[in-house]
C-alpha cells in the first residue's frame, strides 16, 4: 500500500465537473504519472431516481448509480478506493491512497482541531488547516479534487500535466 507521510509534497487540483476529473486522471495516466501516488475524492449525490449501491469485488469496490461508469473507471486505475460519511461534509467517494489516510485517521480516532475524517486526514499529509477547510467546501459545492502525491519530481510532472486539463484551481503544497 502506498503510504503517505507529513513530509510528502502534494498538488491539488479542483474540478467543477466528473468528466473533467476523470480527463486529467486520463492525462496523467498516459502521461505515465504513478497511478499510485493518485487520489480523486468526490461528493456522492443521489436521489430516488439514481439508485445507488457499493460492493467490494476482490481488490476492487464496485459502484453503480449516477456516476458508476466514472467511479468504476477510476477504481480501476487508482489504489485503494472506499465511501465515507463524513459529518459536516456529507458522503465521499475516496479513489486512491487518500482513502488509507481517511481509515488510519478514523483508525486512530486522529479527528480533532475542528476537522472531519476527511480534513484530518488532509491535514495528515501535510496539507495546511486553512487549505483543507478550502477544499471541504469546494466538495459541499459539488466539485472533485485530485490530489497528487510523493516527490518535488513527480508533482512537477503532475503540476505540469494537471494545468493543461480543465481545472478550476491548483495548489501545490510543499512540506518540509
Amino acid at each position: 500500500m502506498a503510504t503517505m507521510t507529513k513530509t510528502e509534497n502534494s498538488v491539488v487540483a479542483t474540478y467543477d465537473s466528473h468528466a473533467k476529473a476523470e480527463a486529467a486522471v486520463k492525462e496523467l495516466q498516459v502521461a505515465g504519472f504513478d497511478m499510485k501516488k493518485l487520489s480523486i475524492v468526490g461528493r456522492d449525490y443521489h436521489t430516488d431516481e439514481h439508485v445507488v449501491g457499493y460492493y467490494n469485488a476482490g481488490d476492487r469496490m464496485k459502484y453503480w448509480g449516477k456516476y458508476g461508469a466514472f467511479w468504476g473507471g477510476l477504481w480501476g486505475v487508482l489504489f485503494g478506493a472506499g465511501f465515507f460519511w463524513i459529518p459536516g461534509v456529507g458522503p465521499l467517494l475516496v479513489a486512491g491512497p487518500l482513502a488509507a489516510a481517511i481509515v488510519a485517521t478514523l483508525e486512530g480516532a486522529a479527528v480533532g482541531a475542528g476537522l472531519s475524517a476527511l480534513g484530518a486526514a488532509l491535514f495528515s499529509i501535510g496539507i495546511p488547516k486553512d487549505s483543507v477547510l478550502n477544499y471541504e467546501t469546494e466538495l459541499n459545492a459539488g466539485r472533485f479534487l485530485l490530489i497528487a502525491h510523493g516527490t518535488p519530481e513527480d508533482l512537477e510532472k503532475a503540476k505540469n500535466i494537471v494545468q493543461t486539463t480543465d481545472m478550476l484551481t491548483i495548489d501545490h503544497h510543499e512540506n518540509s
